[in-house]
């Protein structure tokens, strides 16, 4: 969509006259008045109309994130009782395209996306005929079967910090319980999950 400034109408509504003295404007300054005033409020609209486009897509909606919000129930609880702008910008767009699912790969994506870009899953085996062996270091539980340890890895260096953070943000937001949150309300009922933090996370 093109927005037209005021000058665009003013040129356009200059252009619609029709001919004559009464609308010259050595004679009657004042009509040409009338038409900058007018392309003016033309201009605003455009470019608000514009706006409204942008407010109907969750990848550049920034006004309406309220009402996005009250649609899709969020904010979610895993950002905490007060949110920043940015995360809250981004649950949005994550609720509209998530599909879910129980894979690996999902929660290694899932833990990728909070910045974790080394997660990886160990799942954990039960004892069966056949495949478990003596001298394995353990063989663990009948239960073992529904656990799995997701291993996060180094988390990236981003979030909140001086020159990169707004106004009202706190410093040091600590988003390990952002992943804990995300991993236990997107796995199974019957799963026990654990989630193993590096060092230097």
């Amino acid at each position: 969509m093109v927005v037209r400034t005021a000058e665009d109408y003013y040129s356009h509504l200059r252009a619609l006259l029709p001919p004559g003295p009464a609308w010259d404007r050595e004679f009657h300054p004042e009509v040409d008045e009338l038409l900058r005033a007018g392309a003016q409020e033309l201009a605003r609209e455009d470019a608000r109309a514009f706006d409204l486009l942008s407010e109907s897509n969750p990848e550049t909606v920034r006004e309406l994130v309220p009402g996005w919000e009250r649609v899709m129930g969020l904010p979610d609880p895993c950002l905490g009782p007060s949110p920043g702008f940015d995360d809250r910008q981004l649950a949005v767009r994550r609720r509209l395209v998530a599909v879910g699912g129980q894979s690996r790969a999902y929660f290694i994506d899932l833990a990728f996306s909070l910045g974790y870009p080394e997660a990886r899953i160990i799942e954990h085996r039960s004892p069966r005929f056949g495949r478990s062996r003596f001298g394995a270091a353990r063989f663990g539980t009948w239960s073992a079967q529904f656990m799995w340890t997701l291993e996060s890895g180094p988390r990236r260096r981003v979030g909140r910090r001086f020159g990169a953070s707004y106004w009202g943000d706190r410093f040091g937001k600590d988003p390990i319980t952002a992943l804990e949150c995300a991993v236990r309300q997107s796995a199974p009922a019957h799963a026990v999950e654990y989630i193993k933090y590096s060092e230097n996370t």
